[in-house]
């Protein structure tokens, strides 16, 4: 293990040579902002470069990425009960029984990773032919995603080291192994594509190859750690079942919430390809913003566990020590929220020319970025919430909150379809769309997660 996951030691909560809580939030969020900018750089490395072959190849890439992308994120679950497992065990000062949770969790990557590579590599096709794929598009796209099952073992092993790694408090070893991940892909994949000729294959290649080195790096670390406190390197059958069933809650809100994206896909684009244009820029702002809030959720997976480890939870006192760090991190999450709240509006009015041309879009843009503004307080708030509970291990009411607020988003999704009809309303088709999911779907995911933090019945 590296110096600063294998020596570091738990302090007490308690302690006074404890750095300052907000010094212990940022050194943590600041490493997995940069590590979380720094994955989706694959994918657009990928992007730049099979552009240049013409649009068939594009277009397979962005059919057979999609496909890697959705199965990375339904799993992104290994990362996100690893995490709270191993910072609990580092937090009680028990370093064997972390790494202990952190192995189950990378075999259970592993082995999720080849079962769905096999199983992949027969449904290929019918899957693809059932996203719309056809002719050429089809080969190309098949060219793209069957050399990635090769890597999906290596990438899910990513996601729980990763985990292991935050839970160990430790950010910054994620980013450093993400940015030169990246940077590696974008020499390999252009070698591979042009000098050697191998056209859309070479890029996922390299892709592939770049995702299991880096899932063994990082898992050498956390291997050298194994080592040092005497846990060996077969899972256990009660670890792994722990990993699968606290995972399968984390995949249902994973499913829901993706449900949610999908559908309001869906709605624009029914709404016609300029509202579908605009929504697409207002996507990819909100998603970059998420990136940003998604790291102050990560330092409230690691800090809480750490913390919930740490304390005595049947006392007065560690129950609200864990409560005074909840309070802090939503204090945090809501500053950030009200800062950028108050500068997407200047995005919105003056930055929409970098992204489109068109007129009608740029305006439309504008007005939906009114919405994303009033709304971030809102999406800060529900994305650390988010955070605090996946830390506290709380994933079956996570789960089951995630098909509630789901349920509440459909009748607004409904309503926007069926009463805004017609060239005339689509603007205000538009608005409240946009409308529904800032606020409506947040709104309902504020509701069901700030009454489950109130509660205090989560801290067990």
């Amino acid at each position: 293990m590296t110096s600063r996951s294998q020596q570091a030691q738990p302090p007490s909560s308690q302690g006074k040579k404890n750095p300052s809580l907000n010094r212990q939030i940022l050194a943590l969020a600041l490493p997995a902002f940069g590590a979380l900018i720094a994955e989706p750089l694959f994918v657009l490395g990928d992007t730049a470069i099979v552009g240049h072959l013409g649009s068939n190849q594009l277009a397979g890439l962005a059919l057979g990425s999609n496909v890697v992308q959705t199965v990375v994120g339904l799993m992104v679950f290994l990362s996100y009960s690893t995490t709270p497992a191993v910072a609990r065990a580092f937090g009680a000062g028990n370093l064997k029984a972390a790494f202990t949770a952190g192995r189950n969790g990378m075999a259970a990557g592993l082995l999720t990773g080849a079962v769905l590579a096999v199983v992949g590599a027969f449904t290929a096709t019918p899957l693809l032919r059932a996203l719309g794929a056809e002719g050429e598009i089809l080969t190309q796209a098949r060219t793209y995603l069957l050399p990635s099952l090769a890597g999906l073992p290596g990438m899910l092993l990513v996601l729980a080291a990763v985990g292991v790694l935050r839970g160990l408090q430790d950010t910054k070893t994620p980013l450093y192994v993400a940015s030169l991940g990246a940077a590696l892909n974008l020499g390999l994949s252009w070698l591979l594509v042009y000098p050697v000729g191998l056209g859309l294959a070479g890029s996922t290649i390299a892709t592939a190859a770049l995702q299991w080195a880096m899932g063994l790096t990082m898992s050498a670390m956390v291997l050298a750690g194994m080592k040092k406190h005497g846990v060996g390197l077969l899972p256990e059958r009660k670890g792994l079942v722990s990993v699968f069933s606290l995972g399968s809650w984390l995949m249902l809100r994973n499913l829901a919430m993706r449900a949610a994206l999908l559908l309001t896909v869906v709605v624009a684009t029914r709404q016609g390809p300029e509202n579908l244009a605009a929504y697409q820029l207002m996507s990819v702002y909100f998603s970059f913003l998420a990136f940003a809030l998604d790291s102050l959720a990560i330092a409230a997976q690691a800090l809480l566990g750490k913390e919930m480890g740490a304390a005595d939870l049947t006392s007065q006192t560690g129950r609200a020590a864990v409560v005074r760090l909840k309070d802090s991190l939503v204090r945090w999450s809501l500053t950030f929220g009200v800062v950028t709240g108050a500068l997407t509006p200047l995005v919105g009015f003056f930055g929409g020319w970098m992204f489109t041309s068109d007129a009608r879009v740029q305006h439309l843009f504008a007005l939906a970025l009114l919405v994303v503004a009033v709304g971030q307080p809102l999406a800060a708030y529900v994305f650390v919430l988010d955070g605090v509970l996946i830390g506290a291990q709380d994933a079956r009411y996570l789960g089951l909150a995630s098909v509630v607020n789901l349920a509440t988003y459909l009748p607004m999704l409904a309503a926007v379809h069926l009463i805004f009809r017609g060239e005339d309303a689509a603007t205000a088709a538009f608005v409240w769309l946009v409308v529904s999911y800032v606020l409506g779907y947040m709104g309902a995911r504020a509701i069901t997660l700030g009454w489950r933090a109130r509660q205090g019945v989560w801290i067990r």
